[in-house]
């Protein structure tokens, strides 16, 4: 694929940067103890969100590419791991966890743009969660990923205005 995507290649491109835009503007302006700072009920914070949202591109790019191995079987180790993408260290800074956001979308990107076709699946790994025997094709995870994105600004949304009153949507 040659030039700049178009067609369903750069609508796609356009809603998930616009997602990740909303995102990314719910910690502007924040130090790394304010992106840190639970405000709500939930054990979410801003950080911890940036974190889990780009460990999700990063992890569905890999699936993408080189199929269901990359996926951890369903196990405790895993989900633990799993929820460890949603907290932000003492030793995590904010300016690091963008920059790593900043780098999974760029893959992100680069794949939509240029896979031979968004109609490659991947089979999907035995777990409880999945239909047993389903694939996903590449255009399936990145919808996927739009969706998780969109999600989790929402959620940000709601933590940052429990912060300091600021808005990102509403």
């Amino acid at each position: 694929m040659t030039g700049e995507p178009r067609g369903e290649r750069a609508d796609l491109l356009e809603a998930l940067a616009r997602h990740r835009g909303f995102l990314r503007q719910t910690v502007q302006g924040l130090s790394d103890d304010q992106a840190r700072r639970r405000t709500t009920v939930s054990e979410l914070c801003l950080g911890g969100i940036i974190k889990h949202v780009a460990a999700v591109e990063r992890r569905w790019a890999e699936f993408v590419v080189h199929g269901p191995s990359v996926l951890s079987p369903p196990s405790r180790a895993a989900f633990e791991a799993h929820q460890a993408t949603f907290r932000m260290e003492e030793t995590d800074t904010l300016t690091a966890l963008l920059a790593g956001y900043d780098d999974a979308a760029r893959n992100s990107d680069r794949l939509v743009a240029e896979l031979p076709s968004l109609d490659a699946s991947q089979p999907l790994p035995a777990a409880p969660w999945f239909e047993p025997g389903a694939e996903w094709t590449a255009r399936r995870v990145f919808l996927h990923v739009l969706a998780e994105t969109a999600q989790h600004a929402g959620h940000a949304d709601v933590i940052r205005e429990a912060l300091d009153g600021a808005k990102t949507m509403g």
